[in-house]
């Protein structure tokens, strides 16, 4: 279908939430599609169930995908719920039952409502999907790829790596992969081929050193990548330099700041929106101008 995919990347701090829409220009406006958002997390000034309910006026969230179970990942999870909008498909890694989740989580002392809620999911997704993303995004289509559990027994290499795809376009959410759980996925055949092409990577474990595996950058080279984090406080975020350096030499243009970039950052330019068109270029625009 003729139109464009938005990706909005939002400005969660130490958070993830992005929002995937197919939108259609026609000359009484424009019309936007199924919603689908990566991971719900939240920050001071943006809450997605908010902004869904009082902005996009909608009170259905098509998919939402929980890349990891960790509270930075799905802090309006339940808030979602809370506001009364209605989520039909959601897509987390399948491997770990509810009461293994449960068990991981409770590791780290009582569940909050927000993993309780995510708990009930792992309990009660699981059935048949009537309208499947990849059949009903105008044309946005995603793969998806995970390590087992036990295999793994820890949330960030239990993540679940989404790819979201438009035309020619590409790029790569892979939640909290730590090094290990990089290597483990680059074991399967069907994971290394989808790598090939991608376009842009949303930096593992929020751009911390353990989230970096060199190994990976064998099979694509970015054109940019974003990193959703806070201000550094740790020496763990200093991977700027590293991304950088694995990037296309050219790296993106901005239209909001009209420079090239290779490395975009929420803590530097707030939210960050790709626009991607029929023919597979894109367009990079953010909230700030710095």
């Amino acid at each position: 279908m003729p139109g464009e995919m938005r990706i909005r990347i939002w400005d969660v701090e130490h958070g993830a939430c992005a929002m995937v829409q197919h939108v259609v220009r026609t000359p009484f406006g424009e019309h936007g599609g199924r919603l689908a958002m990566i991971d719900s997390g939240h920050g001071t000034t943006f809450r997605p169930s908010e902004y869904i309910t009082t902005v996009l006026g909608r009170n259905r969230l098509d998919y939402l995908f929980i890349t990891n179970a960790d509270q930075d990942h799905m802090s309006d999870l339940q808030g979602l719920w809370d506001a009364g909008i209605f989520v039909p498909v959601v897509h987390r890694n399948p491997s770990p039952s509810a009461a293994a989740m449960r068990a991981m989580k409770e590791e780290c002392g009582p569940l909050t409502r927000d993993a309780e809620r995510f708990v009930q999911i792992c309990r009660g997704f699981n059935g048949t999907i009537a309208e499947p993303f990849n059949q009903n995004m105008g044309g946005i289509t995603m793969s998806a790829f995970w390590n087992t559990y036990p295999q793994f027994t820890d949330t960030n290499n239990l993540s679940l790596a989404v790819f979201i795809k438009y035309g020619n376009f590409k790029i790569l959410f892979p939640g909290d992969l730590e090094k290990s759980g990089w290597r483990a996925l680059l074991q399967q055949p069907g994971f290394r081929a989808e790598l090939v092409g991608t376009d842009v990577l949303v930096a593992s474990h929020h751009g911390r050193e353990n989230g970096f595996c060199e190994d990976i950058f064998r099979y694509f080279t970015p054109s940019c990548v974003v990193i959703s984090d806070k201000a550094i406080v740790h020496s763990t975020q200093e991977t700027v330099p590293d991304y950088r350096a694995i990037v296309r030499d050219q790296g993106v243009f901005v239209r909001t700041t009209m420079k090239n970039r290779h490395v975009l950052t929420t803590r530097r330019d707030g939210w960050i929106q790709l626009t991607v068109y029929d023919n597979s270029t894109y367009d990079i625009d953010s909230e700030n101008g710095g």
